[in-house]
């Protein structure tokens, strides 16, 4: 039998092997953050518990399939999932949310305006294909960052938490991913702009 001191990663090996009540310990410990992250990007009571249930029922699934290796990052590996659930959320109701603006992150500024024509709205569409294409070829690391910061919000710190890095780390491949995009932009000339 588990008890609430023992560490995630002894907790994930006694449910694999068919200790039930430890992963209830796990989803109790960690419920509040995991929740608390979703309900922050949905802003919505009801589809943060359905995000929040999905989360863990794929958690279920991995661990059942013994597909899990975080190698006893639990927490991050639980937040990346949960961060896929929202994103996949946002796809299908194509709301994905671009955070504020600042100088940093101008190449990402999308229209405002929300009356678009329906020529405004195709090249708004290409627009940010090819944004996602650019991020797509990014390597792992510098997308994971890039996405963890523009498209959830999360602080240099969260960002150096979730990845198991120094935020030293993280900013630097922050910086290394807008300065690949950049080169890519300007290399091609892709104006990303509907104005």
């Amino acid at each position: 039998m588990a008890d609430l001191l023992t560490p995630d990663a002894i907790l994930v090996k006694k449910y694999i092997a068919g200790d039930e009540s430890a992963l209830a310990i796990l989803i109790n410990r960690h419920q509040s953050k995991i929740f608390g992250f979703i309900n922050s990007k949905v802003s919505n009571r009801d589809l943060s518990d359905d995000i929040f249930q999905d989360t863990f029922i794929k958690v279920i699934k991995t661990l059942k399939s013994n597909s899990y290796n975080e190698e006893g990052k639990f927490l991050p590996w639980v937040m990346r999932i949960a961060h896929n659930l929202v994103i996949d959320h946002f796809r299908r109701t194509k709301k994905m949310p671009l955070y504020r603006e600042t100088d940093t992150f101008s190449i990402f500024s999308m229209m405002t305006d929300h009356s678009l024509t329906i020529e405004n709205q195709m090249i708004s569409d290409q627009v940010i294909k090819d944004l996602e294409k650019l991020i797509a070829e990014l390597p792992e690391d510098q997308k994971e960052v890039l996405m963890m910061r523009i498209y959830q919000d999360l602080s240099f710190k969260e960002i150096s938490d979730l990845t198991g890095v120094s935020i030293n780390t993280a900013l630097g491949r922050m910086r290394y991913a807008l300065m690949n995009l950049r080169k890519v932009i300007d290399k091609y000339q892709i104006i990303l702009t509907n104005e």
